[in-house]
């Protein structure tokens, strides 16, 4: 019986669809086998999460592109087999944290990719003792900060949120006439820190027919300050003295640390707003409210906070003169996946043993 079958097989062989079939389905095999060894091959990475407190699913194929990755809540499952394969930590609103239980547990890391410009959540000259690299993103940032900044300096000049407000209380029936912001166009803003951000952000000024001060630890060349029309002030105070608007964007440093505290704010017009991008830590909060309780200075306008978020009973989130946001001054798609490119090209730089572009040293 068995003879005759085979017989009809050689006389009635398989239609050409079918073998063209069995034809894709070892291409698919093999396609499956080279690309799995593919991934053998990626050097495994530590990143936070996928979701609301992490990365956006959208920019995570930039990383699955050059790395194996292994979220922080499946490291912890299983840290004796994933640790020992890590070579390369991304860093995402400080987290994971860099702490040392953390690094003591992946004996093969080479790199912490640090999204964002400021590195005050990394101990640099420790983990660089562990012959770890420290990377961030300058550069990427700095149009969608200072567009924050100058987004800050608007809604709260012109009482941005106060008018939305009223507008959509369904207890409205007229719009008030009193509601009168702040001149931007014509008004003196003082910027410290005339870094990448910094220089962004005089330029956005100048746009407004802003009078541009700027008070840094050097001083620009002529042909800087002559492109955005920017002024050096060499002591800091003759800027908050200046200012109706003092737009603070410099790294967190123990110098910078309560850089701007009760004498700071003395120093200040009543009429004038404080806006911050930098960080929370800079500013002295305690000071701050302070300020805007007796009239020392007329407004502030916050993208960061020490802690984030404020606990919900802070005087700060009461007061009718200051406008707070979450943080949020790099959050565009685009910045965020530049981010994540940059963070990605000097993780496997450092774990090739290139040249890092984004190396960030001890000072």
């Amino acid at each position: 019986m068995q003879s005759v079958q085979c017989l009809k097989r050689l006389l009635h062989p398989a239609p050409a669809s079918r073998l063209l079939k069995v034809a894709n389905l070892h291409r698919s095999v093999r396609h499956l086998h080279h690309k799995k060894a593919m991934e053998d091959d990626k050097p495994w990475a530590l990143f936070s999460e996928v979701g609301e407190n992490g990365y956006l699913e959208e920019v995570t194929d930039v990383m699955k592109q050059h790395f194996q990755m292994v979220c922080h809540k499946d490291f912890l499952q299983n840290p004796r087999l994933h640790g020992p394969r890590i070579q390369a930590m991304f860093v995402w609103d400080a987290l994971p944290a860099a702490e040392p239980s953390l690094l003591g547990s992946l004996p093969s890391l080479k790199v912490i990719a640090n999204g964002g410009v400021g590195i005050d959540h990394l101990d640099v000259p420790y983990i660089n003792s562990l012959g770890v690299k420290v990377t961030n993103t300058p550069g990427v940032v700095s149009d969608a900060t200072a567009d924050m900044g100058m987004a800050l300096l608007l809604a709260s000049a012109r009482k941005i949120v106060q008018g939305h407000q009223i507008s959509v209380d369904p207890k409205t029936t007229h719009l008030p006439l009193g509601l009168m912001g702040v001149e931007v166009t014509g008004s003196t803003l003082g910027i410290i820190g005339m870094g990448h951000i910094g220089t962004k952000i005089a330029q956005r000024g100048k746009g407004f027919d802003l009078k541009i001060l700027y008070h840094n630890r050097s001083k620009r060349s002529a042909e800087e300050e002559q492109a955005v029309g920017a002024r050096y002030c060499e002591n800091m105070d003759d800027l908050l003295k200046e200012s109706d608007f003092v737009m603070l964007a410099v790294n967190l440093t123990p110098e910078t640390k309560g850089l701007i505290s009760h004498r700071e704010l003395s120093l200040m017009k009543p009429t004038a707003t404080l806006v911050n991008i930098s960080r929370g830590l800079v500013v002295d909060q305690d000071a701050l409210v302070k300020a805007l309780y007796a009239g020392t200075i007329g407004a502030a306008a916050l993208d960061v906070t020490h802690p984030e978020p404020l606990p919900r009973d802070h005087p700060l989130l009461s007061l009718p003169n200051v406008l707070i946001t979450p943080h949020t001054g790099t959050n565009t798609y685009a910045t965020t996946r530049r981010m994540v490119q940059r963070m990605v090209e000097n993780a496997v730089a450092a774990v090739n043993g290139q040249a890092i572009p984004n190396e960030v040293k001890p000072k």
